[in-house]
């Protein structure tokens, strides 16, 4: 029996070896997922590791816990300000786009792969969603910044695609392993794991706010260890009751990090740290799970349900699933290349080699095949398509003095940094005299390399970095001092032929004052 410190040491050393290569790998612009991956699979039975790992339970549980603490925390640090708009599109890519990608790939497996019609539907169900954990790091990196509303979108739809795909591969898997059970006998099973997911993630989620909130803990870490447990529970409790753990999770983090709580800016940052620690472990396992040489024999399927997969399966599923709504040609274009697969569909594929299906093997490779395929053209090419289709947006800037600069909803005060431009109206003047509003405080000055707090008498320079404390209303009139840029107002159009149907009283814009004023001014 392998000694404790040797389990303990290589796995430390893994998750170091993760880390590293994946700061460099950043630079190439490939997805951490793979890195993770590819670090496990040489440190696989089959490469230099020699490490032998082929418990598929294992490998099952590690994805699952994995899966529910990084939805959990992507809820958390997910703001309904931006899902409240998407809301009924990501609930119909979640659902309508998940069911037609698998009938796509399905029809596909059958026609091209000679699959029972069974089969083809267990392995499109099985790679049907997008991977929550791969569309957060890449579209929450310092690489890719979309425009509008499209990363809220995309986000809701990986974090909340997963109860669909496990529902889908669950009943294939019944529907092989049972024949005499009917497709129509798993509708209300379908219905109840929705429901009790989202009821019980729901009153989690607020059950828990209110704890946060009540109990007076003596020591600040606890109230990181109330959610992380609080995330368990609500997927295990969810899943022993009948409904999806997975929706439980991630409703209960979105519930939980749009309530008024203390400590929320710590605990997202608690929760980040475990939803990366969750996605090396995951992947890594997954990489020591899978055997390299298996790969050889479903190369050529594994390129053809890849490719149905990114360029017919998703793109129909996009497009049909947002019909209702009116978007542009290039948003739905884009939303069909951020198809990210990865850590879901493998967990999902060890579903059937648990169950006992025929040809279990199969379905795993092709679907490890896949993930990687989606990584390596979907992971390092977002930032690339998106600037192509004008879609890309400025990357947001990060803190000259180091500082979490997110104020908290409905508070009184501001927290921001400005860049004194060249020409600035308050440049060359000491900070008593450039007329600031009442509650305005400049904290922090940067000038070069030099940080300190000023004092009245401090003068403004160019290229100064001022780091701003002040109230909501006097925030633009304080950018408009240190910048000197006026806020646009809308010109007065021009009234069509016979005035205003309102007649003549009406104003667009601010009053203006008379003209015998105005020529006199």
């Amino acid at each position: 029996m392998i000694a404790i410190e040797y389990l303990l040491a290589g796995a430390a050393v893994l998750i170091l070896l993760s880390i590293i290569a994946n700061k460099v790998s950043g630079r190439l612009g490939l997805p951490a997922l793979l890195i993770f991956i590819f670090v496990g699979m040489l440190a696989g039975s089959e490469g230099p590791g020699r490490i032998y790992f082929n418990d598929p339970f294992l490998a099952q549980s590690i994805g699952v816990v994995g899966l529910a603490l990084i939805l959990f925390s992507g809820g958390l640090d997910t703001r309904w300000t931006e899902v409240q708009p998407i809301f009924r599109r990501g609930l119909a890519l979640s659902t309508v786009g998940v069911l037609l990608t698998a009938l796509v790939v399905s029809l596909a497996a059958v026609l091209l792969l000679g699959f029972t019609p069974l089969e083809g539907f267990l392995l499109g169900a099985i790679i049907s969603s997008t991977d929550a954990a791969a569309v957060f790091s890449i579209l929450r990196s310092r690489r890719a910044s979309l425009k509008g509303d499209l990363r809220p979108l995309l986000e809701f739809e990986s974090g909340s695609n997963d109860p669909m795909a496990i529902f889908l591969t669950i009943g294939a898997i019944t529907l092989l392993m049972q024949p005499e059970t009917s497709f129509f006998s798993l509708v209300p099973l379908f219905v109840q794991q929705m429901a009790v997911g989202g009821l019980f993630g729901y009153g989690m989620g607020k059950g828990i706010a209110w704890l946060i909130n009540s109990v007076k803990l003596e020591y600040e870490g606890l109230y990181a260890v109330i959610t992380l447990a609080s995330a368990v529970l609500a997927y295990s409790l969810t899943s022993l009751l009948g409904g999806n753990g997975f929706l439980a999770a991630y409703i209960a983090g979105l519930v939980i990090g749009n309530s008024a709580i203390v400590h929320r800016k710590s605990l997202i940052r608690f929760h980040e740290g475990i939803a990366w620690l969750m996605q090396i472990t995951l992947f890594l396992a997954l990489g020591l799970f899978v055997f390299p040489s298996e790969l050889l024999p479903v190369l050529v399927p594994g390129i053809i349900i890849s490719i149905v997969l990114i360029f017919v399966a998703r793109p129909i599923a996009v497009y049909v699933s947002l019909i209702p709504w009116k978007m542009k040609m290039s948003e739905k274009l884009m939303i069909s290349w951020v198809g990210l697969r990865g850590a879901a569909p493998i967990v999902l594929a060890t579903f059937p080699l648990i169950a006992g299906v025929p040809q279990a093997h199969v379905f795993f490779n092709l679907v490890f095949f896949s993930v990687i395929a989606s990584a390596l053209l979907h992971g390092t090419s977002i930032p690339f398509v998106a600037k192509h289709l004008g879609l890309s947006a400025p990357l947001p800037s990060r803190s000259r003095f180091g500082l979490e600069l997110d104020s908290p909803e409905n508070s009184r005060s501001e927290l921001f940094e400005l860049v004194v431009p060249h020409g600035s109206p308050a440049s060359g003047k000491q900070i008593v005299n450039i007329g600031l509003p009442a509650g305005t405080l400049i904290i922090l000055i940067a000038k070069g390399s030099e940080q300190f707090s000023p004092r009245g008498a401090t003068v403004i320079e160019d290229k100064d970095t001022l780091l701003i404390l002040t109230t909501p209303e006097a925030a633009p009139a304080v950018r408009r001092i240190i910048t000197g840029e006026m806020e646009a107002v809308p010109e007065e159009p021009e009234p069509p032929e016979g005035g205003w149907p309102w007649g003549s009283g009406f104003t667009w814009g601010p009053a203006k004052p008379p003209k015998e004023e105005r020529e006199r001014s």
